[in-house]
């Protein structure tokens, strides 16, 4: 699959727009956090949820669907990382993650919807 004829870049993709607005999100939450916590769980959380848009971007300029669908895949795995630290920050007591929750769980759905168009066009 070429790149969606339809979007200029990938900053038009919605996933991509919903997992930016996820690290933004993910940084103003975790300013939050305890001082104690700034180059243990803020700065892992933090470099997780930036991975997701970037690997995004990153897939979205790939040329083979193989190409991209790795880099989606990626970005997934990011998805699952941020969804251990929001059940960390939660259990600590560091913050109500409900909406995070949320957010992770459309992001997810989207990422995997995207993939499977990916690998579809590659048929």
């Amino acid at each position: 699959m070429e790149t969606n004829p339809t979007t200029a870049s990938f900053e038009q993709l919605l996933v991509w727009q919903k997992a930016h607005q996820f690290v933004l999100d993910t940084y103003q939450m975790t300013q939050q956090f305890p001082d104690c916590e700034k180059f243990g769980l803020t700065s892992q959380f933090r470099r997780a949820a930036v991975s997701i848009p970037a690997n995004i971007a990153e897939g979205y300029g790939k040329r083979s669907s193989a190409d991209k669908a790795r880099f989606f895949n990626i970005a997934q795995g990011s998805l699952n990382e941020c969804r251990y630290y929001l059940r960390l920050a939660a259990d600590l007591g560091y913050a109500k993650t409900e909406t995070h929750f949320k957010q992770i769980d459309e992001i997810g759905r989207m990422l995997n919807s995207y993939s499977q168009k990916v690998l579809a066009s590659s048929c």
